[in-house]
């Protein structure tokens, strides 16, 4: 493994500084009230928007797993960005209007503003659980194994590193900083990312040798039935619901939206992350096709470490580094403004709705520190912590997903929609995902 030279350390440095200080200049005016902390004080530009929207999407496990997706498989994987793009589009024309319209500042909300507070308190306690237990602890997970595979830093030293850097930023400027700090990552990630696939292109003789030397197949986005991973009724049925439930109604991403000043402003934002949603086929999943003409015995989620410490030059890796870490921070950024938003929103605020803005915004940040705590709590079960772990972490999402999708769109589209038909089909909806679920575990562990 070749070792980062000293204009590497320069370019990550400098990265860091940038980072610090659009995070300190960005968020300075924040803390004055909770609707500038939480939601920017509506005032957010769309173009800061929309390259939010995109960066908070893209993560560590991205870069590592559509790489090793298109080692495996091809370009199939670039379905579910590609579907992101129209999905974007429905958040932007159909969700977005009606979230501006009722002012709310969290998705829980709007389920009591549309239906009851059973609903909304089972959503904040749900998305709170999720981001805890998947979120984070996979964006910690996938960042130190990188940290790990590419600088060589310790586990635990990466980990904490992360961690406590996002976490800093995060909780001096609020939603504000993070939205301002991911404007500047997804330009650097997407740098790193042309960068890195335009070098294992030359190395691999061209795309035309290119398509000689791997399957026809790794280039066919539509794949059989019977394909093990990426079936077409699957990417046709099932992919939509997942899509709608993560791009159009989970306070990660909705959040962004909410900070803009106008509809179209929103519409704007969408149509910009939507383009964007575009690259990755190219810059993530591409190098992944190529790495297995180059590397043909790397194991598959090792793919992109590879690449990076082989193909580059010193310098030019320091920067893709920086955009691996650009992907790392503006993820676990986004999720700890938007549980801190919740845990404010959803529950203190209703515990003490006489609070001062100064207030919520102190709880807000005791909150982001907490999660920070959460997160270095975390650290230790990382050594526990396998592939097989880590795909039920994420399959987790696409369980606890179908009922919410069903439940917001009913309450935008059908006028007879009420709160206890509401509430019975998220608690339904939670059972039957949570026995799919456990079977799935006992098959694949053989215990049925």
């Amino acid at each position: 493994k070749d070792k980062l030279g000293i204009l590497d350390f320069i370019f990550i440095a400098i990265y860091f500084l940038i980072v610090a200080s659009i995070a300190y200049f960005s968020g300075r005016k924040s803390r004055e009230d909770s609707n500038s902390y939480f939601l920017g004080g509506r005032s957010i530009g769309w173009m800061a928007i929309g390259a939010s929207l995109f960066a908070s999407n893209i993560s560590a496990e991205h870069f590592i797993g559509l790489a090793g997706s298109g080692a495996t498989s091809g370009l199939a994987v670039g379905q579910f960005e590609w579907l992101a793009c129209f999905i974007l589009l429905l958040l932007g024309w159909l969700f977005v209007p009606v979230y501006l319209k009722t002012g709310v500042f969290t998705m829980p909300e709007f389920l009591e503003k549309r239906y009851n507070r059973q609903c909304r308190t089972y959503l904040s306690a749900v998305s709170l659980i999720a981001y805890i237990f998947t979120k984070v602890s996979v964006a910690i997970y996938a960042g130190a194994i990188v940290l790990n595979t590419i600088l060589g830093w310790n586990i635990w030293f990466g980990a904490i590193v992360l961690i406590v850097a996002t976490g800093a930023y995060t909780i001096f400027g609020g939603l504000k900083a993070v939205v301002y700090t991911d404007l500047f990552q997804a330009f650097v990630l997407i740098a790193g990312g042309v960068i890195l696939t335009t070098l294992a292109i030359c190395k691999a003789d061209g795309l035309m040798t290119l398509t000689q030397k791997v399957s026809p197949d790794f280039f066919n986005l539509w794949k059989s039935m019977d394909h093990p991973d990426f079936p077409w009724t699957g990417i046709l049925f099932g992919a939509p619901i997942l899509g709608i439930w993560y791009w159009c109604t989970d306070q990660m991403i909705v959040q962004r939206t909410l900070a803009t000043r106008k509809v179209s402003d929103a519409r704007r934002a969408t149509v910009m992350a939507g383009f964007l949603k575009i690259l990755p086929v190219f810059i993530l999943v591409l190098p992944g096709v190529v790495g297995r003409v180059l590397y043909p015995d790397v194991k598959p989620n090792e793919m992109y470490a590879t690449m990076v410490n082989n193909l580059l030059p010193t310098g030019i890796k320091g920067l893709v580094v920086a955009a691996l870490l650009a992907a790392l921070m503006s993820s676990l950024a986004s999720v700890f403004n938007s549980s801190s938003t919740l845990v404010v929103m959803d529950f203190y605020k209703k515990y003490r709705p006489d609070a001062s803005e100064k207030t919520l915004v102190r709880a807000g940040q005791v909150a982001t520190v907490m999660l920070v705590v959460i997160g270095l709590l975390w650290i230790p079960f990382i050594g526990f912590m396998n592939e097989q772990l880590y795909v039920y972490l994420q399959s987790v999402q696409a369980y606890i997903s179908p009922p919410i999708a069903a439940v917001f769109l009913e309450g935008l589209l059908w006028k007879r929609a009420n709160g206890k038909g509401a509430f019975l089909a998220l608690m339904c909806g939670f059972m039957l995902g949570a026995v799919r679920l456990i079977t799935e575990i006992g098959v694949k562990a053989k215990w049925i």
